[in-house]
């Protein structure tokens, strides 16, 4: 309120006006943040009210933050010093960009409610890299809306709170007693609002206060699986919008950094190279949840999981008692999967590094005369699929567009998983050998609906998914029964694993063990490679151990290791973008913006609820030696563009 001295009448003037909006947004925020924990509460078990009301308290910094970025036009349009700010039009201009920029921004919230669920971080701005190819994405879009309609009607509500109670206070134009006193409070409130505003988006008044960042969040929780509460979506979009190129780290002098880790395989084979074919089949969102004899520890040794196939193939080929997906996207797991390269802090294939040299398994594999071919019944270019595909080596793709039968289009993602494995059954007997193939499975992916001549055939449990995870089982089946009988069969190595893991039907997979664990199974009919080995595996694991399964002679860089040798460190590594992970010696450590921040026994605690830090200091410290060390090789080698070996190594 205007002092008497400026204005006969001040009554509700703009500036009031605007911290009145500002706020509101401020408790639609709010309530944001109340919904996403009530919605994914499962996620976040033994938060307390007192913790919960730390991280409401510190998440009040973050959303001021984004709230200040999102309305900056709105701030600039209501502190200009012109009367013609009160004018009907330019008021409703104003409200239109609020309701736009403010509504977009809770829509962002909301629809983290679900997505959440997928990845286990709230949305960053390589979600926009991640859909920018599919074909049917108005179509997905509509089925979300409908499937979620929770979280949809939430939504709807909150603008609808919002367009109600800015509609409470409108601005009024107050009549001046003294014009100069009133023009210069006006002019002069600028820089004092200007930097309020700029101290808010950076979350602190000192100079020396650095822009809050996603890493600051874990200040506010008691353990780092809670930091996705205390954040808001448009901040971490905003935060990695944009993002800079990766950080050099030095962590570690040259020859210490190889004594700790380092890339560069030099094999040396006691036996020749045996040309045997090689088929990988990426299972979408095939958690190791899904399937039974992976997971038989669950409900008192009585769970039976949802994939009968998948399990006799495990117990007929050679498993690990630990195996991780080094992310929590489709593109992520490509790179990893095929090229022994992590995703850490942006997927590989939509970073700036995208288009580096690299040498993925199937281009190895061409050198000992392989044929080479890639498989998705998505639409050509989904994902980036093809383009990465063609980078890892891989000469020819076989997406929708070879398929001969449009009529088993699922309408939503692709060719349905059992005729379009049909038609790769077909072209492995056609094919040359040895040949080194990849197959990625579609189905399982939202809105989780099989073919309608199944529908009722397989079980349904918790989530939607696992009739989809047993149709796509089923397919497997099919498909094996087809290919079992060719002369090409028994000379091939299948890998199966899966590109991420989905919604979890049990509290132990609901963690940063849980929902990272996916399959990795080597199987060959006749052979040794038989029972579960004690180990820790991780996609990136799937080439080197190809390799030298095969006795690659020549070297190469992987940032995994040889699951079939004893020789080197048991270790797998992920990220969500944010935070880091390293699962080893029976423990798992996180590190948020490079300092620790917890450490759990993932074998004794399978809810990881007992934080070891601070306890546990060696085994901390030897894990964080390691991660960091990794870290700093991979962010190396992408600055220097050195992903393959040169003749001069």
């Amino acid at each position: 309120m205007m002092s008497n001295d400026f204005c006969i009448k001040a009554g509700k003037n703009i500036l009031t006006v605007l911290i009145y909006r500002l706020l509101l947004v401020v408790f639609l925020f709010a309530l944001c943040r109340i919904g996403f924990y009530i919605f994914n509460i499962q996620m976040f078990p033994g938060v307390t009210f007192s913790q919960f009301i730390l991280i409401m308290k510190g998440g009040l910094i973050f959303d001021i933050s984004a709230i200040l970025y999102i309305n900056l036009l709105i701030i600039i349009l209501s502190i200009i010093p012109f009367d013609f700010r009160y004018n009907v039009i330019y008021q409703k201009v104003t409200m239109y960009l609020f309701f736009l920029f403010n509504g977009v921004a809770i829509a962002l919230n909301t629809a983290d409610y679900v997505y959440y669920r997928f990845v286990f971080k709230r949305a960053t701005a390589d979600v926009f890299g991640t859909f920018e190819n599919e074909a049917h994405l108005e179509k997905m879009f509509f089925s979300f809306l409908f499937d979620y309609w929770p979280a949809t009607l939430f939504c709807i509500f909150l603008w609808f709170l919002m367009v109600f109670l800015y509609r409470k206070i409108k601005p009024e134009k107050p009549v001046m007693r003294r014009p100069l006193l009133y023009h210069a409070f006006n002019v002069l409130i600028i820089p004092v609002i200007l930097g309020l505003t700029i101290a808010g988006a950076r979350g602190g008044f000192r100079h020396s206060t650095r822009p809050i960042t996603i890493s600051n969040a874990a200040k506010f929780v008691a353990t780092p699986r809670d930091v996705p509460i205390v954040l808001n979506t448009p901040f971490s979009i905003l935060r990695t919008f944009g993002k800079k190129p990766l950080e050099r780290y030095n962590f570690y002098p040259q020859d210490q950094l190889d004594s700790l880790f380092n890339p560069h395989h030099k094999p040396l084979p006691a036996e020749p190279f045996r040309a045997e074919n090689v088929v990988i089949i990426i299972l979408e969102s095939m958690g190791r949840e899904y399937i039974g004899s992976l997971s038989s520890f669950l409900d008192d040794g009585k769970y039976k999981g949802y994939t009968p196939f998948l399990d006799s193939l495990v117990n007929e080929g050679l498993t690990f008692t630990v195996s991780l997906s080094n992310g929590k996207k489709s593109i992520d797991a490509m790179p990893s999967v095929l090229a022994s390269l992590p995703s850490l802090e942006t997927p590989y294939i939509i970073s700036h590094y995208a288009n580096n040299k690299i040498d993925g398994l199937a281009t190895h594999l061409k050198r000992k005369g392989y044929y080479t071919a890639f498989f998705h019944g998505a639409p050509n270019g989904s994902m980036g699929f093809d383009s990465f595909a063609r980078m890892a080596g891989f000469d020819n793709y076989f997406g929708l567009n070879e398929y001969p039968g449009k009529d088993d289009f699922d309408g939503m993602w692709g060719v349905w998983d059992e005729p379009f494995m049909n038609f790769f059954g077909d072209k492995l007997n056609e094919m040359p050998q040895p040949f080194i193939v990849s197959f990625f499975s579609i189905s399982s992916h939202h809105p989780f609906r099989v073919p309608e001549k199944y529908e009722g055939r397989f079980p349904k449990g918790d989530a939607p998914i696992v009739e989809v995870v047993g149709y796509t089982d089923y397919a497997l089946r099919e498909f094996f029964g087809k290919v079992s009988g060719e002369e090409w069969f028994n000379n091939t190595l299948f890998v199966f694993t899966a590109d991420h893991t989905n919604e979890s039907l049990h509290k132990e997979f609901q963690n940063d063990f849980g929902s990272y664990s996916v399959p990795v199974l080597l199987y060959k009919h006749g052979s040794n490679l038989k029972g579960v080995k004690e180990n820790i595996a991780q996609q990136v694991d799937i080439m080197p151990t190809v390799l030298d399964y095969l006795n690659y002679d020549e070297d190469y860089i992987a940032f995994g290791k040889n699951l079939l040798s004893d020789s080197t460190d048991s270790f797998a590594i992920n990220t969500n973008g944010s935070t880091y992970h390293i699962y080893m010696d029976d423990h798992i450590l996180t590190l948020i913006g490079m300092e620790p921040a917890g450490l759990f026994n993932y074998k004794t605690d399978r809810f990881l609820e007992e934080n070891l830090l601070g306890q546990k200091n060696e085994i901390a410290e030897k894990l964080e030696r390691k991660l960091k060390a990794v870290i700093q090789s991979y962010n190396s080698r992408l600055l220097d563009n050195n992903l393959i070996v040169r003749k001069d190594d």
